[in-house]
């Protein structure tokens, strides 16, 4: 049976499995475009629709339950409603939820983010990963002076600065670009140099996310910081996903500190939430209390739920020793899965609790090395994952919880080598 066969075939035991859902999604498509509203949802026959979650295991709304590896794009570090983050919600909403006003919540929480990160000197907060990159663009542009903004190729800071594939997507914002090509040393230093009259900034994230969980090298970001610095370029470094990967953000397990940094997802507690800030003399830009300040709105900036959930997650739950540990347990996960999937011609790529599989021969060092992957390969596992009960994003992307233990990655990685064997 050749694969498109195989894929049909899965397809229709995915749907004579899923009434329920297909049913929700059909009436979903009446009233959304695709019965969505959030793209990286999708895929076909149509997505799966979760009823319920609790610790690391979701259930369908046709009843299915799964062990939860997807953890909601690295948002979910703390898996499903952990108590001590339901609780501070629940506090907090009984005292009010919206108050148009400074809360007692925020400054608690930006100390937290500051005492943690290092390229913090000041925070401000947002409403997402994909907010937090626009202001810190913008500001970077105002600073600077200069239009253009660096960013790397199969790079994703958000909804509308998406750079994969042979361009930029239609719906990015209207920004210059310099395009470069991710963990080429000399390619950047020379873009950097080349441009640096037009470049405000380059963005970066220490492991490309979206673009194959693609763990930038040493000697690439610390080139990046020292062209920037030398050519009065600013660095800001997307941590919206990588902050999880050491106890003060990706940044500092390469000795990296960039002029601007973001980070968002699991920080807010895992409710919406994005967080930008760098150096003082940069945020102090936006200091309402001097004349020529910079505006930054946001109705839900300072939202009392998200900034007690944060504050509670970071406190009550999150602590360097579970951080490490979660870390680990990822790596473990990348060498087992690298044991049964290489062989059959797969490739895995992360770092700690981010982990990437792909359809290719390794190794993969750029976006280009994944972006021509057979994407019938990548949804067939998917399939058959699922219907041995374990969740991960359909183009194969892994981001662990606290909740993962080592048992539920010794029963993946059994899924994982049945699923190819059976298909071999």
């Amino acid at each position: 049976m050749d694969l498109n066969e195989l894929l049909a075939q899965a397809r229709e035991h995915y749907i004579a499995a899923r009434p329920e859902g297909a049913r929700l999604h059909a009436e979903a498509r009446r009233v959304m475009p695709g019965g969505n509203t959030r793209t990286v949802l999708y895929h076909p026959p149509f997505p799966l629709r979760v009823a319920s979650g609790s610790k690391q295991r979701i259930v369908d709304v046709d009843g299915h339950e799964y062990v939860d590896l997807l953890g909601e794009y690295t948002a979910g570090l703390y898996g499903h409603s952990p108590e001590p983050i339901l609780d501070a919600v629940r506090d907090a909403m009984t005292e009010g939820m919206s108050m148009g006003a400074h809360n007692r919540y925020e400054a608690q929480l930006a100390r937290l983010l500051v005492d943690r990160f290092p390229a913090l000197e000041l925070v401000r907060f947002t409403n997402s990963g994909t907010e937090a990159n626009l202001m810190a663009i913008a500001l970077a542009r105002v600073a600077t002076g200069r239009p253009a903004i660096g960013v790397m190729r199969g790079g994703y800071h958000g909804g509308v600065l998406y750079f994969g594939g042979a361009g930029s997507s239609p719906v990015n914002a209207p920004f210059e670009t310099v395009v470069m090509e991710f963990n080429d040393v000399e390619g950047a230093r020379d873009a950097i140099r080349q441009n640096a009259d037009r470049l405000a900034a380059v963005i970066v994230e220490p492991v490309l996310g979206s673009g194959g969980v693609i763990l930038g090298h040493e000697e690439f970001l610390t080139a990046l910081r020292e062209e920037t610095a030398a050519n009065d370029v600013l660095l800001i470094l997307d941590e919206v996903m990588t902050s999880r990967l050491s106890p003060q953000g990706a940044g500092a397990l390469f000795g990296v500190v960039p002029d601007l940094m973001t980070v968002g997802k699991y920080l807010g507690g895992g409710l919406s939430f994005g967080a930008f800030g760098g150096r003082a003399d940069l945020m102090n830009r936006f200091d309402p209390a001097e004349p020529d300040a910079l505006p930054h709105a946001g109705t839900f900036n300072n939202n009392v739920l998200s900034m007690a959930a944060g504050i509670a997650g970071l406190t009550k739950i999150l602590d360097d020793d579970r951080l490490k540990e979660l870390n680990r347990r990822g790596a473990l996960l990348r060498a087992e899965l690298e044991g049964v999937m290489v062989p059959h011609g797969w490739s895995v790529t992360g770092r700690g609790s981010m982990v990437g599989v792909h359809p290719v021969e390794g190794p993969v060092n750029t976006y280009a090395d994944v972006a021509a992957a057979d994407e019938r390969v990548r949804e067939l596992l998917y399939l058959d994952l699922l219907e041995r009960g374990y969740y991960m994003a359909p183009r194969g992307f892994i981001a662990l919880s606290l909740e993962i233990t080592d048992e539920d990655v010794e029963g993946f990685v059994r899924a994982v080598a049945d699923a190819l064997s059976s298909r071999s």
